[in-house]
């Protein structure tokens, strides 16, 4: 099989491919409707900020213990039940979308609620990818088509959402996205895995995290990787905060300008997660990512400064490159060198540190917005990821070599 797809050789893979492709679209439908429900009955910036913040903060908080009970606990129950629960979480919100009743209190609730319901769910579906391909020499091709998947949502989806709008209620895309949960929990149960062993020692649920916050600190390349991906994930990756702003404000359009926005952001990505799928191990990926992040940070900048939409669109697809080619390749990098029976809370870590630390950025860029503009806002964003950027550049020649000396040690799991 090509190189690129290798990883579709184990049926399980392509079971979750196919049920993630429909549940992504569906999420990225939820997302786009969901920022234009509150921006235009609102009009705020800073509640924008604040509704990102409510969905993603619960991640900071319960993903340490999300990502110890997917080591402990059977990842493929875990990840049925979150599908389920969010499912109704989004049937909630359409019903009172629909009604006329939805108040900005209720958004916030419920946001809340999705994100305790989705740090369980990541660590336990990132996981269990180590479990579908059952081989740690596809692991990162697996990765990689998956992140592929995820952001190809983010360009059709929104693109969707922005049509749908014209024409229907925000609700609506709600219930689509409701709907759409549930062909990822018929693809888990279809599986077939093979029993994970289980570690036999019980420690506290204090002593696990610890035991795992350890190995990751002391571990180089796990630290630097971890804290770029936060800085990232605070400076760079808030933009669909100022999305809205940008579409409705700057560029004087409706949804479905804020729909091309994030989709071309989702085109950049998907570009960049073609590129990942084609890399042939992970030390290649380490050579890359001071170059992509501070890809992703020029781009940010230039949208603040430009006042061309069609500019804007393509500034747009590289800052969606930059931002997934780092992220999804410090992943990579991380599953392929954890141990198996660490891997579901560095997993956490990772997610807190890209999805976690989210919500202070969309809060303090929506906040920032609401004072200076959102053109300053993504200036000054797009600064700081640069500035990130050349700080791990100068140390990176070192890290590579550290990364390297870890791969070696690691016994095959295969």
């Amino acid at each position: 099989m090509n190189h690129a797809l290798r990883a579709f050789r184990h049926r399980n893979f392509r079971l979750f491919y196919v049920g993630q492709a429909i549940s992504l679209i569906g999420t990225w439908m939820h997302q786009i409707a969901l920022a234009w429900l509150v921006y235009r009955t609102t009009g705020s910036g800073f509640l924008l900020g604040l509704v990102t913040f409510c969905n993603q903060v619960p991640l900071l908080v319960v993903m340490p213990f999300a990502g110890l009970l997917s080591d402990r606990y059977d990842r493929r129950r875990i990840l049925v039940i979150a599908h389920a629960l969010a499912a109704l979480q989004a049937l909630a919100l359409g019903v009172l979308t629909l009604s006329g009743a939805v108040r900005t209190w209720q958004i916030l609730l419920l946001g809340l609620l999705y994100g305790v319901i989705m740090a369980f769910e990541t660590p336990a579906r990132q996981s269990l990818i180590s479990q579908m391909v059952a081989s740690r020499e596809d692991l990162p091709n697996a990765i990689a088509l998956n992140s592929f998947l995820m952001n190809s949502g983010r360009l059709v989806g929104p693109s969707i959402a922005g049509l749908l709008l014209v024409f229907v209620s925000e609700g609506w895309c709600f219930l689509i996205n409701s709907v759409s949960f549930f062909a990822v929990v018929a693809a888990a149960i279809m599986m077939r895995l093979e029993p994970r062993k289980v570690p036999t020692r019980t420690v506290s649920l204090l002593a696990g995290l610890s035991e795992a916050a350890g190995y990751a600190w002391n571990a180089r390349p796990i630290r630097v990787f971890l804290l770029l991906v936060a800085w990232l994930s605070l400076t760079a990756t808030p933009y669909p905060v100022l999305m809205p702003i940008f579409a409705k404000d700057v560029f004087h359009g409706g949804a479905h300008t804020l729909g091309f926005l994030v989709g071309c952001a989702g085109l950049g990505a998907v570009i960049g997660t073609g590129f990942l799928a084609t890399r042939p191990n992970v030390l290649e990926l380490s050579k890359l990512i001071a170059a992509t992040s501070a890809t992703a940070g020029i781009a940010l900048f230039l949208v603040g400064v430009s006042k061309i939409y069609w500019l804007s669109l393509l500034l747009m697809a590289f800052l969606g490159f930059g931002i997934i080619v780092t992220a999804a390749s410090v992943s990579m990098m991380l599953q392929t060198m954890v141990e198996e029976d660490k891997r579901g809370r560095v997993v956490s870590f990772y997610a807190m540190a890209f999805l976690g630390v989210a919500p202070f950025g969309g809060l303090m860029a929506g906040a920032l917005a609401s004072h200076i503009g959102a053109p300053a806002t993504a200036m000054i964003s797009g600064g700081c990821c640069l500035l990130g950027a050349f700080l791990l550049s100068r140390h990176l020649p070192s890290i590579r070599a550290d990364l390297h000396r870890a791969l070696i040690r690691l016994p095959d799991e295969t």
